[in-house]
C-alpha cells in the first residue's frame, strides 16, 4: 500500500499530534507540516495534495484554539480571500453554460451597475482586479459585510476610482459582492447557493460559503495575528494610515467583520463572496484538483482552464496592497517573491499553476501542467496580507517532491 498513517511513514518523531495519511514518495512533505508546528508557531491546521487525481497527502494536527480540543479530520475554518476563487469559479461555470460572456458589461446583467459611469467595466475586469472599485468612499455601517443588499446598492452609487481596465487593485471584499451579484441576478440563487449546488455537491466538496448552523461544532475559530512594529513598516500598512487612500478605506471602511464577526455563528452564516468561505485543506484540494484535470467535472473545457494561468492584469504597484500583484480571471498567479518574516506578499508556484492565497496564509492553487492540486488551511493567522513562510514552505516541499528546481524568474518548473 502506498499510503501509510503519518505516524508509521515518517522515520522522525513528530513534534505535534499530526493525524493522517502520506504517500511514501512525499514524506518531505509531511515533515514541512511538521517543521510548521515545530518552529514557525503552528496552531492548528490540515494539508492536503493531489497529483493525478491521486490524494498524496492529507494531514491534519495541533488543536482548533489554544487549550482547545485536538483538529479533527473533519475540522474546518474561514479561507478569507482563498474564497475569491470558488466565488470566481461560480462565475466561469455560468459562462460555460453559455449564460453570460465575460467581455460584456456588467450591465448587461445588472442594469442598475451602470450609473457614476461604470457602463464600460465588463464582468472580467471584475475578476481581474481591474474593475476600479477596490474600495468604498461613503462611511459603511459596521455590519456593511452581512448586508448584501447595502453593499450591493453602495457599489452601484460608487464611481470607479480610476478608468476600468488602466489600473490594478485588489478588491479585497467588494470583489465577492461584484461578482456575486452578477451569479445572482443570471441564476436567480444567492452566490451561496448556486456554489453549493453546482460546484460543491457535484465535486464532493466540504465547503460553504455561508456555513450552515448544523456545520458550526466543527469550526476551529480564528486566531488573529497582531503585526510587529518593524511590520508596521510595510509600505501597505503605512498606506493605510492616510486618510482616503485605498488602502485605508480598505481596512478602516470595511466594518468589522474580521475583527467582531468572523468568529460569530452570524458571521459564518451570512455569505460574504470574498472571505467567509469555510472549508478545510481537503475542501481547497479538491475545487483545484478538478480544475487541474481540466474542468470536465463542472463543464469547463481545457482551453478555459488553461486561461486561468494567463495574466489578465498585472502591476509593479497595486493600488491596494502596494506591491507587485498577477491575476489570471479570478486567481492569483506566480509573484515571484518569497514571503518574509517581515509580510512581503509573495507566492512562488509554478509558471502555469493558479489558485489563491487567504488572509493569514490559507491558499490552494492547481498547477496543471504537474496534475497537481493543493490546499492548505490553518487557525491561527500568520503575517503580511498574502502568503507567509508556513505555507510557502509546504509549497515548496511539494514542488521538491515532484523534482521541480525554482528558476530566477521565481516559478518552480
Amino acid at each position: 500500500m502506498d499510503m501509510l498513517p503519518v505516524t508509521e511513514a515518517l522515520t522522525q518523531p513528530l513534534s505535534a499530534a499530526i493525524t493522517g495519511e502520506v504517500h511514501l514518495d512525499y514524506t518531505c512533505i509531511a515533515h514541512a507540516f511538521a517543521a510548521n508546528f515545530a518552529e514557525r508557531g503552528e496552531l492548528g491546521a490540515s494539508l492536503c495534495v493531489t497529483v493525478g487525481g491521486r490524494r498524496v497527502v492529507d494531514l491534519w494536527g495541533g488543536v482548533t484554539e489554544p487549550d482547545g480540543p485536538a483538529w479533527q479530520r473533519d475540522t474546518v475554518g474561514v479561507v478569507f480571500s482563498c474564497t475569491k476563487a470558488a466565488t470566481a469559479l461560480c462565475l466561469h461555470v455560468l459562462a460555460a453554460c453559455g449564460e453570460i460572456e465575460l467581455d460584456a458589461p456588467v450591465a448587461r446583467y445588472w442594469p442598475e451597475f451602470a450609473g457614476q459611469g461604470k457602463d464600460a467595466i465588463t464582468l472580467r475586469m471584475l475578476l481581474d482586479h481591474s474593475a476600479g472599485l477596490p474600495a468604498l468612499r461613503a462611511p459603511l455601517k459596521p455590519d456593511c459585510l452581512q448586508d448584501w443588499d447595502y453593499m450591493v446598492s453602495h457599489l452601484e452609487a460608487e464611481t470607479a476610482f480610476w478608468a476600468p481596465g488602466s489600473q490594478v487593485g485588489y478588491h479585497a471584499v467588494t470583489f465577492g459582492f461584484l461578482v456575486g451579484e452578477v451569479v445572482r441576478r443570471v441564476s436567480g440563487r444567492s452566490l451561496g447557493a448556486f456554489f453549493r449546488d453546482e460546484i460543491a455537491r457535484p465535486l464532493g466538496l466540504d465547503f460553504a460559503i455561508g456555513l450552515p448552523e448544523e456545520d458550526e461544532p466543527r469550526v476551529a475559530p480564528v486566531v488573529p495575528y497582531r503585526p510587529s512594529r518593524e511590520e508596521q513598516g510595510m509600505p501597505f500598512l503605512r498606506a493605510a494610515m492616510e486618510e482616503g487612500t485605498i488602502p485605508n478605506l480598505f481596512v478602516f471602511n470595511s466594518g468589522d467583520w474580521a475583527v467582531k464577526g468572523v468568529n460569530t455563528r452570524a458571521g459564518r452564516a451570512t455569505e460574504i463572496g470574498a472571505a467567509n468561505g469555510v472549508t478545510n485543506a481537503r475542501g481547497l484540494a479538491g475545487l483545484f484538483a478538478a480544475l487541474a484535470a481540466g474542468g470536465e467535472a463542472l463543464g469547463l473545457d481545457p482551453v478555459t482552464v488553461e486561461s486561468f494561468a494567463q495574466a489578465n492584469s498585472a502591476t509593479h504597484h497595486d493600488a491596494t496592497l502596494q506591491a507587485p500583484t498577477r491575476f489570471g480571471p479570478g486567481f492569483m498567479l506566480a509573484m515571484g517573491r518569497r514571503p518574509t518574516p517581515v509580510g512581503e506578499e509573495g507566492l512562488v508556484i509554478g509558471p502555469r499553476a493558479f489558485g489563491h492565497v487567504g488572509m493569514g496564509g490559507s491558499v490552494g492553487f492547481a498547477d496543471p501542467d504537474r496534475g497537481l492540486a493543493f490546499g492548505y488551511t490553518m487557525n491561527r493567522l500568520g503575517g503580511g496580507l498574502l502568503l507567509n513562510e508556513r505555507g510557502q514552505s509546504l509549497i515548496d516541499a511539494t514542488y521538491g517532491c515532484l523534482g521541480a528546481t525554482e528558476d530566477r524568474h521565481g516559478f518552480w518548473s
